[in-house]
């Protein structure tokens, strides 16, 4: 986007800035696609393919330069004042001409793309590691680490795992040879020895090889549960960084969780602390890229730099070295790591072509820098980070300056302007890419983008040096990290709020299709906001929307539907059931696997306040995401089961309720409990059930619900052996019920005769999409639809709820972020 600058006048000078409004230099840019681009699409190629492309592209690359330089030479145009007929001939066959080399240079870059990128599929798909992997082979390696290990999180009962990506020097096979080759390969560890480990350690291991999923270029996955026998000791860069990192992560530790555990993340990229409930803020706020290091982080620390060298009134080259220096010191406190490399090539780019006074070289040298890190490594063609720094990067050159220039001239400020349009710009940019991952665009990611502006380079500035001070005066750090949190208090507290806001994210096609589909949006958006009318009709739209939208979604909104009595939240492979009490209250039975999941659920339902909390049973995919239940949210008692197995499960809820000061009680035989139109109701029997194919399954609550006069059966995770005890022991009428949850996720193991008995007319079912143990069943799903029940699952739906009208029964669902309405009279 290109704006007009006022000149300045005899007395006044053109500030400085950061920003250029000089037409970008393109010429390189094809190259860089078409390098990307057909790196991008080897990577899913044989080897035999990748060369028949190269092949092909190099081919049509010589035949069209020939064509171009055996074509007669265009002739000079003519001077002023002659015929103009004879030049507009010739400027319509340079025109031919000009695109015909561009066309040669995307050829060109097909051709490095497709080479470099098939070169490194010759080594990963090696025949003799494919077959390894695919006999599962349990062997020993030596690595050499190529990026820091990084903490899967899990459920708390569970133990931790590492993952890790390591490039192969040598692989012993059972059979006693060995083989040589520099393949990648993925760490799966359980070891917590795994956990210290840095860059460029080298180390022997042992275990089992397994296919990779592909798209990359993976030769094969280690799985290990051994210990790591390290081999001399990492470079003095990776040793001095390790006791940086180390040190903030002391000095931060006196703070408080949330301001503690993100200053690392946005200082050296160190999320290890980062609590779940700031990460699921952030990613909500469209903030994460805050917590990695990515080229717009480095992009900020050498644009403070550059910005407070051209204060100071630097020259160019002094600015350079200021920049250069303040590079080098950043990447080595947050490891250069391939990763941390690449991120620093595309922030640094642009801002040293500008701190040398040539900022139309900028774009070129991007250009340049894409082709250069592509064709070394091609599998950063496929790395969402990647496209996120060059993303980032672009629209700081391409997008920033105009939208700086067309504040200017209304009368902002120079640093306020650009400080305004970076965020902004880098945002757009990387939309595409964002909305392709999370299958969602973030309406609150500019404005809380922008909020968080002032904060970034304070907490960063005042982070790093108190990364600095541990080395040499803890105290001190301590202090510089009080200070740092501050700024960090801000960051988190824009993330809560943004991430609170109603219909803060808009569903939107996820995978590449979706992405492209934003891209195009995107450009029409931008090229059509240069003309006037449009600008004011897109305007005039925007506010008819949100004149018409915001009042009914703050009046009346569409989630939680009126009059619901139950749902069933979309929390993954597992169970997590919210009855209302009252506006805001509800009663909770069972958290599902995750925190977030059951939070963003609790969220959505506008649930502010848990009276009761029920534990159906321990298992960690009813318990482990309790601490999202309290997240934000008071809650007023836990109940358990008296049948206290798995123990890591019943420990998990005891802690999280002790730490909020929850009482938890097991509930015996005959208990029920109302609240205003909420009654429940237990139906297990005194003596537990022993002996079953899991008893813990088979001793799980089994509660009736009654709201209003809709009655909704619970039955947790009890399989047929507890269901038949039921259908035995208590009469009909107890069993019979409006709606029910169906039992273990719609696992086969239900008796038919319960279901009979039990009559619903809504089933709700609680699975995880495309999960491995195949739930629901289809023999199940067949048999409650033949019986006329309409069947909700949260695996297709997403949150499913039960609403009751005068008519009967209605059913909405909330599937990937869509409201999807139907209704089924009752007893129908």
């Amino acid at each position: 986007m290109r704006a007009a600058r006022a000149p300045a006048g005899p007395d006044q000078v053109a500030p400085a800035s950061v920003l250029t409004s000089d037409p970008p230099d393109l010429r390189l840019a094809g190259i860089a696609v078409a390098t990307w681009l057909s790196a991008l699409a080897t990577l899913h190629l044989t080897v035999t393919r990748a060369a028949v492309l190269a092949v092909v592209a190099a081919l049509l690359a010589a035949a069209l330069a020939g064509h171009l330089l055996r074509a007669p030479r265009t002739p000079s145009p003519r001077p002023p004042g002659a015929s103009s007929r004879p030049a507009n001939m010739a400027l319509r066959q340079i025109a031919p001409a000009r695109y015909g080399w561009v066309g040669v240079a995307v050829l060109l870059g097909v051709v490095c793309g497709a080479t470099a990128t098939g070169a490194r599929l010759v080594v990963r798909d090696a025949e003799v590691l494919r077959e390894l992997a695919a006999e599962r082979a349990r062997v020993s390696v030596e690595l050499v680490v190529r990026d820091d290990p990084r903490a899967l999180r899990g459920p708390a009962n569970r133990p931790a795992m590492f993952l890790l990506r390591a490039e192969l020097v040598r692989l012993d096979r059972p059979d006693g040879s060995h083989l040589r080759a520099p393949a990648r390969l993925l760490v799966l560890a359980s070891d917590p020895h795994w956990q210290g480990l840095l860059p460029g350690q080298r180390l022997t291991a042992t275990g089992r090889l397994q296919e990779p999923q592909g798209g990359d270029l993976t030769a094969a996955v280690l799985s290990t549960n051994a210990a790591p026998l390290t081999h001399g000791e990492p470079s003095w860069a990776q040793r001095a960084a390790g006791s940086l990192r180390a040190g903030l992560q002391r000095a931060c530790a006196p703070l408080p969780p949330a301001q503690g555990g993100l200053l690392p993340g946005l200082v050296v990229g160190d999320t290890s602390r980062l609590t779940e409930e700031v990460e699921q803020d952030f990613r909500d706020t469209g903030m994460t890229h805050l917590n990695a290091v990515s080229g717009s982080n480095v992009a900020l620390v050498v644009g403070l730099v550059l910005l407070l060298a051209r204060w100071a009134r630097a020259g160019p080259w002094v600015a350079a070295a200021l920049c250069a220096v303040a590079l080098v010191g950043f990447v080595i406190l947050v490891r250069p790591s391939p990763s941390v490399v690449r991120a620093a090539t595309m922030g640094a780019i642009g801002l040293a072509a500008l701190a040398l006074g040539r900022p139309r070289a900028a774009l070129p040298a991007l250009a340049a820098g894409i082709t250069v890190l592509v064709v070394l490594d091609p599998a950063l063609a496929a790395d969402a980070g990647f496209a996120l720094s060059v993303l980032a990067t672009s629209g700081l050159l391409l997008l920033a300056p105009g939208w700086r220039d067309a504040l200017r001239r209304r009368g902002v400020p120079a640093g306020l302007a650009e400080a305004l349009v970076i965020p902004a710009a880098a945002q757009v940019a990387c939309g595409p890419v964002v909305a392709a991952i999370s299958a969602n665009v973030s309406l609150v990611a500019v404005p809380a983008n922008l909020l968080a502006v002032p904060a970034i380079a304070p907490a960063t500035v005042l982070g790093v040096i108190a990364a600095a001070l541990s080395a040499v005066w803890p105290p001190g750090a301590e202090f510089v990290a009080w200070l740092a949190s501050w700024p960090a208090w801000w960051l988190v507290t824009v993330a809560r709020y943004g991430a609170g806001i109603p219909a803060g994210t808009l569903p939107w096609p996820g995978g590449v299709l979706g992405g492209l589909l934003l891209a195009a949006v995107t450009v029409i958006l931008l090229i059509g906001f240069r003309h006037r009318t449009f600008r004011r009709s897109t305007l005039v739209v925007v506010l008819a929307v949100a004149a018409g939208a915001i009042p009914v979604r703050l009046l009346a909104p569409g989630w939680p539907a009126s009059g619901w009595v139950v749902t069933a939240c979309a929390v993954g492979q597992g169970d997590a059931i919210v009855l209302p009490v009252a506006p805001g209250r509800a009663v909770v039975v069972d958290a599902g696997p995750e925190a977030a999941a059951v939070d963003g659920c609790l969220r959505r339902l506008g649930v502010r306040e848990v009276p009761l909390l029920v534990v159906s049973h321990f298992h960690a995919d009813h318990v482990a995401g309790v601490d999202g239940v309290f997240r934000n949210r008071r809650v007023g008692t836990v109940l358990t089961p008296q049948w206290h197995e798995p123990a890591a499960g019943r420990a998990q809820v005891t802690e999280v309720a002790s730490r909020a000061r929850v009482p938890v009680a097991p509930v015996t035989p005959g208990w029920s409990w109302r609240d205003g139109s909420l009654t429940l109701e237990l139906l297990n029997a005194a003596a537990p059930l022993r002996g079953t194919r899991s008893d813990p399954n088979n001793n799980s609550l089994v509660l009736a619900a009654t709201v209003g006069a809709v009655r909704v059966l619970l039955t947790g995770d009890a399989e047929s052996e507890q269901q038949r005890e039921l259908l035995e022991r208590l009469p009909a009428d107890r069993l019979r019920a409006d709606v029910l949850k169906v039992a273990h996720h719609g696992s086969a193991y239900q008796d038919l005769g319960f279901l009979d008995a039990v009559g619903p007319s809504v089933a709700l079912v609680s699975a995880g999409v495309d999960n491995s143990y195949g739930h629901p069943s289809p023999v199940i799903v067949d048999r409650l639809r033949g019986l006329g029940v309409r069947v909700l699952r949260t695996d297709l739906d997403g949150d499913a709820t039960v609403v009751q009208r005068p008519d009967g029964l209605a059913v909405v669902t909330r599937g990937a972020g869509r409201g999807r309405h139907g209704s089924r009279r009752r007893g129908g």
